[in-house]
């Protein structure tokens, strides 16, 4: 019987033959993880329990990385509820100080989060492993708390929306326009509770970094989780980092979506999501003269070392405009130290940009770029709810690396075309 490949995953972690769209099962999990926010309230929850051992001490994976370096006294203590946790429990794996980085990007990095896994994670952006051809989908600290006890997980099988994506992109499109575009086009609810499925020659050619960037944003639209089929690129990425054995899953050609999108991508510019939220994105070219605060290269959508050569191509030889903040974060030590061993951190310097060490910090408001009342800022982050970076009269603007560099060189909403 034919199957998707989120549905043959669910299945293999069910010990089941097939599953599908709406049955409930219980799953094995292979990788469960939190940060500092969301792990405390887990640990206190695994702790009330009774249970004095987690499921795999190499399976369950904590990093610090919201509130880090602590910006306070209630950070500094989320950060040592972990670190007494990961000693307590002999963790394998908790990245704390000069290993730390976003996780979402330090996982994969680390071969830690494979293709065919089931990943769970209390952060809800733990769906970016889909890039790699696993099930990874966030939930509540609860939930986590369950799963670093016994190891499985209950879940829904979600159905499944194909996005076929096929032409030839034009100049400076990236995976994350491609994304914007899409929950532009479905909305934020366009996907709930279902898997989006990421094909088609232009999904073929497009890098992993490019791949984890779209599966982390599914959870924008609503989805369960975003996922890619595993290929060469996929092998040439995992093979020489997997801690562990990984298996590569596929669709069946014969198997049932409940939606199917195409979109030729030479239709498709450079994007921007208007606040207050990410499905208000239009083109470059229909943007018109807004004046910008701050700029913030990083996170766990856009701050890995493709991301930090992208912009390090636009902002080469050039200054920021006067008055304006711009920040850029690698997201973890080592793309931190191959952008500096690459030459990026001093055309970043020269442009006068601020180069902060790993930390999702100005993300979610957090810390190391918060927005005052009034300001307006461009983010390759994910997210630009009201108040999500700041103050909540600030607004964010969503968009690649490459338009974020050329925005903060023009002190306004603009194209790599208008700067190069």
């Amino acid at each position: 019987m034919s199957m998707t490949i989120t549905e043959k995953i669910l299945a293999a972690h069910a010990d089941l033959d097939r599953v599908e769209p709406g049955d409930l099962i219980n799953a094995r999990v292979d990788i469960a993880l939190a940060n500092d926010i969301t792990a405390p309230i887990s640990i206190d929850r695994f702790e009330k329990s009774g249970a004095t051992k987690v499921f795999d001490k190499n399976a369950v994976i904590l990093v610090p990385d919201h509130f880090v370096p602590n910006k306070d006294i209630n950070s500094a203590m989320q950060a040592k509820v972990l670190r007494e946790f990961a000693k307590a429990q002999d963790l394998t794996y908790f990245y704390d100080a000069g290993e730390m980085g976003v996780e979402h990007a330090l996982l994969p990095e680390q071969g830690l989060v494979l293709p065919g896994d089931l990943i769970i994670g209390a952060d809800s952006h733990t769906c970016t492993y889909g890039g790699l051809g696993a099930f990874a989908t966030g939930m509540g600290s609860t939930d986590l708390a369950a799963a670093m006890v016994t190891g499985e997980v209950w879940l829904k099988v979600p159905e499944t929306m194909k996005f076929v994506f096929t032409g030839k992109l034009n100049p400076y499109v990236e995976g994350k326009d491609l994304i914007l575009y899409t929950i532009g086009d479905i909305g934020v609810d366009g996907a709930l509770y279902r898997s989006m499925e990421f094909t088609g020659s232009v999904i073929d050619n497009l890098g992993m970094a490019g791949r984890l960037t779209m599966a982390n944003m599914a959870i924008e639209a609503g989805a369960k989780n975003g996922i890619f089929i595993p290929d060469e690129a996929t092998e040439e990425y995992v093979s020489g980092r997997a801690k562990r054995e990984y298996k590569f899953y596929t669709s069946d050609e014969d198997a049932e979506y409940t939606l199917v999108k195409e979109y030729d991508v030479s239709n498709i510019e450079p994007q921007i999501a208007f606040p207050h939220l990410p499905e208000n994105s239009r083109g470059i070219s229909d943007v018109g003269e807004i004046a910008i605060d701050q700029v913030v290269i990083g996170s766990c959508t856009n701050g890995r070392i493709e991301d930090m050569r992208s912009a390090a191509s636009i902002l080469k030889g050039k200054k920021i405009a006067k008055g304006l903040r711009l920040i850029i974060i690698p997201a973890t030590p080592w793309i931190y130290r191959t952008a500096m061993d690459e030459g990026l951190f001093k055309i970043f310097l020269d442009a006068g940009a601020i180069i902060s060490p790993p930390t999702c910090g100005p993300c979610l408001g957090g810390h190391m770029g918060i927005l005052a009342k009034g300001e307006k800022a461009v983010a390759t982050t994910n997210r630009n709810f009201v108040g999500r970076m700041g103050h909540p009269e600030s607004e964010v603007y969503l968009a690649s690396p490459v338009v974020a560099a050329a925005s903060a060189v023009l002190g306004k909403i603009g194209g790599p075309d208008q700067v190069m």
